[in-house]
């Protein structure tokens, strides 16, 4: 058993790197694109971190920065329970310290409960419910599910942000 000090991140910079990244989106979030806050990312429009241990990927934190904020776009651990997530969002928060990134921050689902407790444990604080904007958000990605977690309905996006000491 694995645990986060074998685990390798780092920054995906290859068009491997980004085949790898797209074929992820399509098996774990049904498409090439991502609908956060009414905007649509690409693979090739966002920055990443991989994690790797022994030569396999084993996830991806992707991401987009505006001024001093950046948005966490997708965050997948393969494997659970070894800390992938966790040092993925920890690569983050350090490149954002570097980059003098003031607040961090994310949508999940009203569904994903599991996220919601993950980011609340590592500092992130709720801080709006968006009712309607997945059924907004299936106008631009179809693919999107009726039901998630649990058989919960999906309706809504819930935003998260931390903010940090860029010292």
């Amino acid at each position: 058993m694995g645990s986060d000090t074998d685990v390798v991140i780092i920054p995906a910079s290859s068009t491997r790197d980004y085949e790898w990244l797209r074929h992820l989106w399509i098996s774990k979030w049904g498409g090439e694109i991502m609908v956060s806050r009414a905007c649509c990312y690409k693979v090739a429009e966002v920055q990443a971190f991989l994690a790797i241990r022994d030569g396999k990927m084993l996830g991806a934190l992707s991401y987009v920065a505006s001024g001093d904020q950046s948005e966490c776009v997708t965050l997948n651990a393969l494997v659970p329970d070894q800390g992938i997530g966790t040092a993925l969002l920890n690569a983050w928060q350090d490149w954002a310290r570097r980059h003098r990134i003031a607040r961090l921050w994310l949508v999940t689902s009203n569904d994903n409960l599991s996220a919601l407790a993950f980011y609340q444990r590592r500092g992130f604080r709720l801080l709006c419910v968006y009712p309607g904007a997945i059924d907004k958000a299936r106008m631009n990605k179809p693919s999107i599910p009726l039901t998630g977690e649990s058989g919960i309905p999906l309706h809504d996006e819930i935003e998260l942000e931390k903010w940090i000491d860029a010292n």
